[in-house]
């Protein structure tokens, strides 16, 4: 220790305090710092005094201005409400078709519909409707309960095969686990299908009778599928319940497609979908369909 004195070299008093023979300068704080500090101490009494800042045991502090951010948010939430409000009367007060036949109404539909989409449905059909195994695709025309804009509205509301009474409800039978059809009957069927699916039906082949008479009634002679109960066309290289892999030989796809075919008809797999009008409120379903309909697809 020390005693105080005036340093040499700075001509400043020290504090008394040496160490090793180096002396501590009693250097004073600059004048603008102390300023800065005693206005932020000032500052913060009066937020304290104003604002909502302590809690207490079942409350808090509401502060002289009452202000409150949470109040703030429910105040602009409702002025947004209003300022939509006449975009989603004009919405759900049209025929379905008119929406698309005016772009303004359009273009906030199609707004609101992927941001709907992309919280409810993407999760399943993938971003933009790209589709996944056991989840069609809804970019492109083939659709299982119709691709009309009313077609396409009904199914979101009411969904497939849930609880609510309006939902599409069908099942293809289990032609091999219920016994209806034998082992090599289910191949050969599966081979007859396949000649759709290429485009070149062969009537002369065993399954093809064994398919008009088990289901061509649902499917089409053709194998062109039917709306009304969801049988998709079998007409085509669509396949739900497939991988999405394109890096396949052909002859590998052919033995999965092959496989899956015979697997379907054995013991069908059945998707399911909820009925949106159960979460949704109706202008986000409309914006929805719109949504979809302007995908790529629909009719």
């Amino acid at each position: 220790m020390g005693t105080v004195e005036k340093d040499p070299v700075t001509g400043r008093h020290t504090t008394g305090h040496e160490w090793d023979g180096i002396r501590e300068l009693n250097t004073p704080l600059p004048r603008w710092w102390v300023v800065v500090f005693w206005a932020c101490v000032l500052w913060a009494i009066g937020y304290w005094v104003l604002m909502p800042t302590w809690p207490l045991r079942d409350d808090f502090t509401h502060g002289l201005l009452g202000y409150s951010s949470r109040g703030v948010l429910e105040q602009e939430l409702a002025l947004q409400r209003a300022e939509r409000a006449a975009w989603r009367d004009r919405l759900v007060s049209l025929p379905i078709e008119a929406v698309e036949a005016d772009p303004e109404l359009l273009t906030y539909a199609r707004a609101g519909g992927r941001i709907a989409f992309e919280e409810n449905c993407a999760p399943c059909h993938g971003v933009g409707g790209v589709g996944a195994p056991g989840y069609p695709t809804l970019a492109d025309d083939e659709w299982l309960w119709g691709g009309t804009l009313p077609e396409i509205e009904q199914t979101i509301k009411f969904g497939v095969r849930n609880s609510n009474p309006d939902s599409h409800q069908s099942e293809m039978p289990k032609f091999g686990a219920d016994g209806i059809l034998t082992p090599d009957q289910i191949e050969q069927v599966a081979d007859y299908v396949l000649t759709l699916a290429n485009r070149s039906p062969n009537p002369a082949l065993p399954g093809a009778a064994i398919f008009a008479e088990n289901c061509a009634v649902c499917h089409g002679e053709q194998g062109e599928g039917t709306p009304a109960v969801g049988a998709p066309p079998l007409n085509n290289q669509i396949w739900l319940y497939a991988s999405k892999l394109t890096n396949q030989t052909p002859e590998v796809r052919a033995a999965e497609i092959r496989a899956l075919v015979v697997r379907q008809v054995t013991r069908p797999s059945h998707g399911s979908m909820p009925a949106w009008s159960e979460r949704l409120d109706p202008g986000t379903i409309r914006m929805l369909a719109v949504y979809v309909h302007t995908l790529g697809g629909g009719r």
